[in-house]
């Protein structure tokens, strides 16, 4: 570190110690209280599904179709 100077090394030592402490204490605040997750994860939607739409015909229904449509 002699190098890179005083100032230089601390601050270096001060980034490492925020990298680390961060998701350090995130993971802290969301697994001791789920609720907390539940709430953020909350305002948020991330799927959308479009409204559902008319089923279409069975197996079974396409063969009797197809069946009329065969004898006309």
């Amino acid at each position: 570190m002699s190098s890179l100077g005083t100032s230089k090394g601390i601050l270096e030592i001060a980034k490492f110690g925020v990298y680390v402490t961060v998701p350090i204490i995130l993971m802290y605040t969301f697994a001791n209280n789920p609720g907390n997750l539940r709430k953020f994860m909350g305002n948020r939607s991330y799927i959308e599904y479009p409204q559902e739409a008319e089923r279409p015909p069975s197996p079974e229904e396409l063969r009797e179709m197809a069946r009329k449509r065969k004898s006309s």
